[in-house]
């Protein structure tokens, strides 16, 4: 098995991103976006990319094109296996729990993820797959520890 590796650029914005809290990186190309660290399904370590966003009352959306490959991307897999994501937002770190968009949801935050990066409407029709559509919502502490 290969060693889990970013292509080049992705992981030279990757890299930007961290080294300057998201100062150089979290707009990219005009478009905004954030680090996502999932869990490998099989390996269980962090796996940490950039990835475009949009927001969406309070969580942020992600999509899972693979640029119209017929395999879902490995960090879809992975948080599909394991909802429970750390994000970083510019200089902004947080926990968050991944979902799927389904029906009305998913074509409504599709359109809006299409108008910010229209490639994606491309992507769908090089594919049979149906691109998922990810939000992100942030975790809160279910309870405060006493001090």
């Amino acid at each position: 098995m290969s060693e889990f590796r970013l292509p080049d650029w992705m992981q030279s914005h990757l890299d930007r991103y961290l080294a300057t809290d998201g100062k150089d990186g979290h707009i990219w190309k005009g478009l905004a976006t954030l680090l996502l660290t999932t869990t490998g399904r099989k390996t269980g370590k962090p796996r940490q990319l950039p990835l475009l966003y949009g927001r969406a009352g309070g969580g942020y959306v992600i999509v899972a094109s693979k640029a119209g490959h017929p395999r879902h991307p490995a960090w879809y897999r992975n948080l599909v296996a394991n909802p429970a994501v750390e994000v970083q937002v510019g200089a902004e770190r947080f926990s968050a729990t991944a979902r799927t968009a389904k029906g009305a949801e998913r074509e409504s935050l599709w359109r809006m993820m299409a108008e910010v990066f229209p490639n994606y409407n491309d992507y769908a029709a090089e594919t049979e797959r149906e691109i998922p559509v990810v939000v992100l919502e942030r975790s809160y502490p279910t309870s405060v520890s006493e001090a």
